[in-house]
């Protein structure tokens, strides 16, 4: 069960490069995103994304993303310690999300059994289903995923708005995403109080992530 806070979670998601990882250190969002989806422009492999992960400060949580990815490639990834969370885009259902798990704790089950402190305790392992508000027939759907949270947005990282009145009636907790940045992210805020919010194309210029721009949302929230 997600716990209400009082502090709007921040997820600053496709990031790509080590001075990204050396900008997010800085700013200490809470969580940051690595994208598994080769159609995308921001898409990095297995390897690229454990370099970035090891130059990742502690407190940050990375979430991988995902569209409609073989639930084995998302457990080792997992088990690896590259990815904290899995952040699903596609076509998941209910059935799916329970063979993720199952294979997320087979994966993370292996990893204790191998490890040579028997002290070692099973990671926290979470999955956020994000849902396209504009294909939704009721918001119901979103309220009875069976992930840990949701997610709303206009699209698979579009970057475009979309009517907030349709999330009027949403009572579950949720991470909102599509065309937030610097300039209307602390309006939106106050408007919808999201659990979180998720940007990636608002801080960037020219395809890459701004360092100027990612200040600039941290400071608008915080």
């Amino acid at each position: 069960m997600v716990v209400m806070e009082n502090k709007t979670k921040i997820k600053i998601c496709g990031l790509t490069r080590a001075e990204d990882i050396e900008n997010v250190n800085k700013l200490l969002p809470d969580y940051i995103g690595f994208v598994f989806w080769d159609k995308s422009k921001r898409n990095v492999s297995k390897e690229k994304a454990a370099e970035l992960k090891a130059l990742l400060a502690s407190g940050i949580k990375a979430v991988g993303v995902f569209v409609d990815a073989d639930p084995e490639f998302v457990a080792d990834l997992v088990k690896d310690g590259i990815i904290d969370i899995a952040q699903l885009h596609g076509t998941e259902d209910a059935s799916y999300i329970e063979r993720l798990r199952e294979s997320v704790n087979i994966r993370l089950q292996e990893r204790i059994d191998s490890s040579r402190d028997k002290g070692d305790t099973t990671p926290e392992f979470e999955i956020i289903k994000a849902f396209n508000v504009n294909r939704l027939d009721s918001l119901e759907e979103a309220e009875r995923s069976a992930a840990d949270y949701i997610m709303v947005d206009s699209g698979k990282g579009s970057g475009v708005t979309f009517d907030w009145s349709k999330l009027e009636g949403l009572e579950r907790p949720y991470f909102l995403a599509g065309g937030l940045n610097p300039d209307n992210v602390k309006e939106v805020m106050e408007k919808l109080h999201p659990y979180g919010v998720d940007v990636s194309s608002g801080v960037e210029t020219d395809g890459v992530k701004d360092a100027a721009k990612m200040v600039r949302f941290m400071k608008a929230l915080r």
